[in-house]
């Protein structure tokens, strides 16, 4: 039971932390751009990362699917499950280059090294790890995740409590944009576009324990990432606005702490690079292999070579065009998730309800 809902909070965990988040490129985009709206931003991410976790694995064991494929298709309809799976295929091929660059970025910006190097590290590390299928996927989870969820919380945790602020004129003059009326849409779609790579693997975990144990353990890994998201965002408000020109914010927070801080947090980041690095090959891979009929591996490598020309890009442009454009897709699925979701459970109540009038007058 504990095993399963420690699973469950593993890899939702380790599907959303991935390069963005650690980085603190997606936490300040989508919440410190929004200045003190950010800290009612998180809050929102925190409930609807919980809500849209424990749903999917209620209608995963409700409709016994262990694949996002067949989940999509049972949510919205053969044909517009089919679009939604092209157009998520598409997303985690964008999202493996964009792990790939982020790699890049981390060795060539902070370690110094060639952009190269990173790149086509992370591309053999992930490669590796997935030979095996769900099992690889799996496993990586199990020991990269707590690794990066314990150096994440004590890096950022020192530096939003224990680091002094930043003025709070400084802040507020050069973050707040005019536009801070759409914090809650900037929430939204933050949510959405994770969410739709948490459903990849999270669908994956169907077949690991009891209903009861899964829709928990979702729950349990929707809440521990948005108090992560709240900690991150109280760290990077400290050092606005120099922290808006940096590729990896967070590693720049890190190297005012310690450059030990700064060499740990680059691994926290390479390890979170890599978490969501092997969602979006497993799930893409896993898709490609089952259209086409070619062996798993065979499609693996095909699909991780055809997203380093892609990968040379720059990090932070990538995340600001792929991210949002596909989190209109992430919103489109959490509102068939929420439409299904309720439809089943009204659906359970009239049945049960009509089961207790009909004993009643039987009575």
């Amino acid at each position: 039971m504990i095993k399963v809902r420690f699973m469950l909070v593993m890899g939702y965990l380790g599907a959303v932390i991935g390069a963005g988040f650690a980085s603190g490129q997606e936490i300040v985009q989508f919440f410190v751009a929004y200045g003190l709206y950010g800290i009612k931003g998180g809050l929102v991410a925190t409930g609807l990362f919980a809500l849209c976790g424990g749903m999917l694995l209620y209608l995963a064991h409700r409709w016994q699917v262990s694949n996002y494929q067949d989940m999509l298709k049972k949510m919205m309809g053969e044909r517009t499950g089919l679009l939604i799976d092209f157009l998520l295929a598409l997303f985690l091929f964008l999202g493996i280059s964009t792990m790939m660059s982020a790699s890049g970025a981390v060795f060539y910006e902070h370690l110094y090294l060639p952009k190269n190097l990173g790149i086509f590290l992370a591309y053999i590390v992930v490669v590796a790890f997935l030979l095996t299928g769900k099992k690889g996927l799996i496993v990586s989870y199990n020991v990269l995740v707590p690794l990066k969820i314990i150096l994440l919380l004590i890096i950022s945790g020192y530096a939003a409590f224990f680091v002094e602020k930043q003025s709070m004129e400084i802040y507020t003059a050069f973050v707040c944009p005019t536009e801070t009326r759409f914090w809650l849409l900037a929430a939204v779609l933050y949510v959405a576009y994770n969410f739709s790579l948490a459903m990849v693997v999270l669908s994956e975990y169907q077949t690991l324990g009891q209903a009861g144990d899964g829709i928990t353990g979702a729950i349990w890994g929707g809440l521990i990432l948005g108090v992560l998201v709240l900690v991150n965002y109280t760290a990077l408000c400290k050092f606005v606005p120099v922290v808006m020109h940096y590729e990896v914010p967070m590693l720049y927070v890190a190297g005012k702490i310690s450059l030990t801080a700064k060499y740990v947090y680059t691994l926290v980041l390479w390890v979170g690079i890599l978490t969501t690095a092997i969602a979006n090959a497993y799930g893409l891979t896993q898709r490609f292999a089952g259209l086409t009929g070619l062996n798993y591996r065979f499609c693996l490598i095909l699909c991780m070579t055809l997203a380093l020309p892609v990968s040379m890009r720059s990090f932070s442009s990538l995340v600001s065009k792929i991210y949002p454009v596909f989190g209109i897709l992430g919103i489109l699925i959490i509102i068939a998730l929420l439409y299904r979701t309720t439809k089943d459970i009204v659906s359970e109540l009239y049945y049960y309800i009509m089961q207790y009038i009909t004993h009643r007058k039987e009575a």
